[in-house]
């Protein structure tokens, strides 16, 4: 078997064979499929952060630092015409 390459520190070589076969099985629609689903996940962390920091604002507030925090402040500015 060949020497597979990234392993994290915390894995072992056995548990990330497993994982690479069953992402391999998942086929491209799965990984996609779970690739969205993390970042939905991800986005309502961020959400739900802001609006624990920031119970005053509303809905629309809180949208639009989320947009900051994934877009970052340049390409927010940029998107957003904010000076």
């Amino acid at each position: 078997m060949t020497e597979i390459e990234g392993i994290p520190r915390d894995t072992t070589r056995d548990a990330f064979r497993r994982q690479l076969e069953i992402l391999r099985r998942l086929g491209i629609e799965g990984r996609a499929a779970m690739t969205f689903e993390l970042s939905d996940n991800l986005r309502q962390i961020i959400e739900d952060g802001v609006r624990h920091h920031h119970p005053d604002w509303d809905q629309t507030r809180v949208k639009q630092e989320v947009l900051r925090i994934v877009l970052g402040d340049h390409l927010y500015s940029e998107v957003f015409a904010v000076e």
